[in-house]
């Protein structure tokens, strides 16, 4: 019978539109920014940068207001959002750690719900390049022009697996015209499509084109905070006044809303905007250079709200057809699940950590289900030991080129290890919980093995600003069980075991 169903949703799809279950299967447009946080837009009251089209977005689909990455940084978050789980269970710890080529993805389920799979723009999971186990094309892709990191104008960038190409212009308007584009063969050849498009941007280092940087002429008089991030010149850190700064990333900002733009206009113009859900979020929050310190605590890097917290917003005119907010907290990791229950594919066999946002989507839920688990793990003590990879080192080599040097390479390398022997000192890193509206945070304090737990109330204190461990212990007692529960069930996964099935 569940073979039966996916068949009649293909068939739909290719006749324009069907049922899978009663619910209407759409292509499928996800977008993700590069370090933009949930204040950096205008329809969550930014003071200064402009986003027209999101705001657009907000105001005619759904809006999520407390939609979160997985994790505070770009890689792990990245993983979540392909494979419904958090990193941490395939040692995806941080930036520059890959996937595990053995991860189930959004493109292994849609490819097989028969859709044409395409990736453009930044990977960051593993090297983009031919032979490479964890390229776009292993991870269930059937076409990609893909960085291996992040990158700025006239990026240079991997199409297929081979050899890198400069390609002119903006670069979030480039990938957009390769997504365009994709879209375009995919409804020639009568399949519907999942384009996922990656900008490098806001990402520092950060450029603008004149007609963006004007609009932020008067910043860098605003903010004289000196900064320190990554030069276009050399490659590596300058320390300059942080109004410069935000001109150049709120220019970017802009530029990637422009070009989401173009690629919603082209949907409206081929007739498949009321058909196509397009959604589109942050990967953690505002990177410290450019975070003004309101109204979350924290910036990228941190398991405080302002690390996590991105934009959410889905547009899908044939299901949302009234504009609408919810306070449904959701993730990244969401994604996974949420496609499977709108193709009709079953869910992976194995652990996940996303639930089905089809009730948010619909408007009928109104709280998540269960809680949210934040967790960046102790990279630090792995250098200490001799680990075996989980991939060959040589598939792991980055081609791409990027400004930012990192050990005098102008390219990313990625690795991914073994951990055979779990202990008690795989629990380590910060870590948090969120359960209704309580928050718990949980980190080691620098240098020892002291643990500090810190109790917060979203509900009035979504700043952070409260620490209510000594008024609520039972409370924070109870979370903190819950948080160790799910590391446990991490950490089986981590040592390999979901793989055994």
């Amino acid at each position: 019978m569940r073979n039966l169903l996916a068949t009649c949703g293909v068939l739909g799809l290719l006749l324009g539109g069907a049922a899978v279950g009663g619910a209407a299967t759409p292509n499928v447009v996800l977008m993700m920014g590069d370090d933009h946080g949930w204040e950096e837009t205008g329809f969550n009251g930014h003071p200064h940068v402009k986003t027209p089209v999101l705001d657009e977005m907000a105001s005619s689909g759904l809006r999520f207001d407390r939609f979160y990455a997985a994790h505070p940084s770009c890689s792990p978050t990245r993983g979540s959002f392909l494979t419904g789980r958090h990193p941490n269970r395939y040692g995806t710890f941080a930036p520059g750690w890959s996937l595990r080529p053995e991860e189930v993805t959004i493109a292994h389920v849609l490819r097989k719900a028969g859709y044409r799979c395409g990736h453009f723009g930044k990977w960051h999971v593993g090297a983009v390049k031919a032979g490479s186990p964890v390229n776009p094309g292993g991870m269930g892709f059937d076409e990609w022009v893909s960085h291996d990191n992040f990158f700025e104008l006239n990026p240079w960038l991997s199409r297929n697996g081979g050899p890198p190409e400069k390609i002119p212009g903006e670069s979030s308007d480039v990938v957009v015209g390769e997504a365009i584009r994709f879209i375009d063969r995919a409804r020639s050849d009568g399949k519907p499509f999942l384009a996922v498009v990656w900008f490098g941007s806001p990402h520092e280092p950060y450029s603008g084109l004149p007609e963006d940087l004007a609009p932020y002429d008067d910043l860098p008089a605003k903010y004289s905070k000196p900064v320190r991030l990554t030069s276009n010149e050399t490659g590596g850190p300058v320390t300059r006044p942080q109004g410069e700064v935000l001109r150049e990333r709120y220019a970017e900002i802009t530029a990637m809303d422009r070009a989401i733009g173009r690629l919603r206009k082209h949907l409206a113009e081929r007739g498949l905007r009321r058909d196509t859900l397009l959604f589109y979020c942050g990967d953690n929050g505002t990177s410290p250079d450019a975070a003004l310190g309101v109204p979350h605590r924290g910036t990228k890097g941190q398991v405080y709200e302002g690390g996590t917290l991105v934009p959410g917003l889905i547009e899908w005119p044939g299901r949302i057809a009234q504009p609408r907010r919810t306070s449904v907290r959701a993730t990244t990791s969401d994604l996974l699940p949420t496609l499977c229950a709108l193709v009709g594919r079953p869910l992976p066999d194995r652990p996940l950590d996303g639930v089905d946002l089809s009730g948010a989507i619909d408007g009928t839920s109104t709280a998540r289900p269960g809680p949210l688990f934040f967790w960046q793990y102790d990279v630090g003590r792995l250098g200490r030991s001799k680990l075996e990879p989980w991939i060959d080192p040589e598939l792991q080599k980055g081609t791409t080129p990027l400004v930012k040097r990192s050990g005098g390479k102008a390219t990313r390398d990625f690795t991914n290890f073994r951990l055979s022997a779990i202990t008690s000192d795989d629990e380590r890193g910060p870590r948090a919980i969120i359960d209704g509206d309580y928050k718990l945070v949980v980190h080691e304090q620098k240098g020892s093995d002291t643990v500090r737990r810190e109790l917060f109330d979203l509900a009035t204190d979504p700043g952070e600003k409260h620490d209510l461990i000594g008024q609520q212990a039972a409370v924070a007692e109870k979370l903190q069980a819950r948080l160790a529960e799910w590391q446990r069930s991490v950490l089986r996964s981590l040592g390999g075991a979901d793989y055994a099935k």
